[in-house]
Parts: structure tokens; sequence; C-alpha cells
């Protein structure tokens, strides 16, 4: 696999046992499909093709990212580097804000398009996109098993699930006859939220990569704050706005602090990070090269105490026993 300038080949850091090397910080495709507003394909284009020269190797997208515009974009992107350089993940199962279909049929479907969208002729992580929004005996009996099928055909290289309850990977790793490869978690290894760290040795148990998702928690660690549609209840939204304030008085970006922040939390393979375009981009390669500053992280931890893992419901019901 060819490596590049701004990480170490030493950094690069394997999926569970799936052989797969990925970079230390991910390029989460979602914003090229307009997610968080708008941007244009040649920007987006750029962006991926800067990541990759800066030594970004892991890319990610779903289908659902702006209704299949971001697999579009990121896949303008690709079609220019070498496919043995990149590792290409997507996901499968969740196609809107309430369309969900984790069906056998529709997942080797959704598979197809998917490569169509990113051209590649495999994939080298396909995920099951929020799976508390699906039935998990299904999820464990039927969609995981088709997964496995395209992984024994080459079409797929490693496999797993995504979703925000913890409970969720349990239950899957402890129920699957189907050996997973990964778990993705968003919004559970930031600076308001570290519940992640607290299953992160039955998951090194189970000997799956762990993918840390959202480490600015949707737009809640950012100067701008939540935006409107954002989950989280009031007390985290003011304790985040606080914590923004402090690190203003700083000079200090609360953004900036919480990437660095998530980028050392022992254990996970790869920190994803959203990226719109190349200065974005560079911000955040900027961002995790520098030292963190202790003093100020302790403030704002502080700050964020009596919310500490307070988080929100996601789902159609609660995990079966």
């Amino acid at each position: 696999m060819r490596l590049h300038n701004a990480f170490q080949t030493s950094e690069y850091r394997e999926l569970g046992e799936s052989g797969i090397l990925v970079s230390p910080l991910g390029f989460g495709a979602s914003p090229l499909g307009g997610v968080f507003g708008p941007v244009s394909e040649e920007e987006g284009i750029r962006a991926v093709h800067k990541a990759w020269k800066e030594g970004i190797n892991f890319f990610d997208c779903s289908p659902y990212y702006g209704f299949t515009k971001a697999e579009k974009v990121l896949g303008l992107g690709l079609k220019d580097l070498p496919r043995e350089s990149i590792v290409v993940a997507t996901k499968v199962g969740r196609y809107g804000p309430s369309e969900f279909d984790f069906s056998a049929s529709r997942i080797e479907r959704s598979v197809k398009e998917s490569m169509e969208r990113l051209n590649v002729s495999y994939l080298d992580v396909v995920q099951c996109h929020d799976i508390e929004f699906g039935d998990l005996n299904q999820i464990v009996e039927e969609s995981l098993p088709v997964l496995e099928s395209l992984k024994s055909k080459g079409i797929v290289r490693a496999i797993g699930v995504t979703g925000l309850p913890l409970d969720i990977f349990d239950y899957v790793l402890r129920n699957s006859k189907v050996k997973l490869d990964v778990v993705l978690s968003y919004c559970h290894g930031c600076l308001n939220d570290t519940s992640l760290m607290d299953i992160m040795p039955f998951l090194k148990e189970k000997r799956v990569g762990v993918i840390n998702a959202s480490p600015l928690c949707m737009g809640l660690l950012t100067s701008r704050g939540a935006p409107e549609w954002h989950p989280a209840p009031p007390e985290l939204v003011l304790a985040a706005r606080k914590a923004s304030k402090v690190c203003e008085q700083h000079g200090a970006d609360i953004a900036e602090l919480a990437l660095q922040y998530a980028y050392q939390l022992e254990g996970v393979s790869s920190t994803l990070v959203g990226i719109d375009g190349v200065k974005n981009l560079l911000t955040d390669i900027d961002a995790v090269h520098k030292p963190i500053d202790q003093v100020l992280l302790q403030k704002v931890l502080e700050i964020f105490e009596p919310v500490h893992n307070v988080s929100w419901f996601s789902g159609r019901k609660a995990v079966a026993e």
C-alpha cells in the first residue's frame, strides 16, 4: 500500500484483523452530499485528491448522505487515484430519514449500486448503517450473512455495523455467527462523551476495528454551535456553548480542541471527520499534528463534567434482551 507524507508509516492501523491498514484520520464524505451546506463538486474532488496526497487513505461514505450525491462526488475523486492505495468504505440499509431496508436482496443491490457510484470494482469496508432503526435479529440472521457471502466472493473485504446506542454492538457481537471486522460509533468518543471507551475492552476482546466518527458531535462542538436539528438536550447545548466561549477567550477554536482530543483516544483505528473542502481538510490535518493545550482541555472538560456522557435516544425501540 502506498503511503504519503502527512502521516508516518507506523501510524497506519489495522482494522481489527482484516489486514486493512487505515490512516488514523479518516475522510468522512457526508459533507460532499451537501448534508451541512452547499459543496461544489469541483471542491469535493479537490479535497479527495489533496487528502490522498497528504496520506489519508480511508474514505467513508453512504448512499444516505445527500441521497447518493456524496457517493457520486467521492467516486469522481477516487477514480483518479490508484485503487490499491485507498480504503473505500460505504454502508447499506439506510437510504432516507425514515427509509431502512436491511434485507439480503436490498443489500446485494445496494452494494452493486454503490460500487458504480464510487467507481470501484470492489469495496474495502461495508457496514450496516444505523442498525438501531432495524430489527437486530434480521441484522444478525440475514444482513451480516449476506455481507459475509459478498466478502467470500471478493466483492467486499471487511464488514461491520454502525449506530449511536452502544448496546447495539454488544448485542450483535454476542449473537452473530458471522465474524465482524469493524464497528463504527459516533458522538461517543468526544469532549462531552467518552462512553465509547467504556466498551473498548469488550470490542478489543472481540477483535474488531473501531472507527470513532463525529468527533465534533455533529456540529455541537463548533464555534457556530449545534444546528437547529441537533437532538442534544438543552443542558448539553448550553455546556457546549459555554465551552466554546472559553476556547475563544483563550484564542482557540473548540472544533480544533475537540478533534485533537478525539484523535488521541486509545484503541481507535481511525477518527472519522467530515471534510467539505481543501481548507477544512488542511485545518484538520494541522490540528491533529499540533500538541493539545492541556490547560484549556482541563477547563473545557470541567464544563462538560455535569453533562458527561449525556446523549439522546436513537432508534425505533430498545435493544432486544
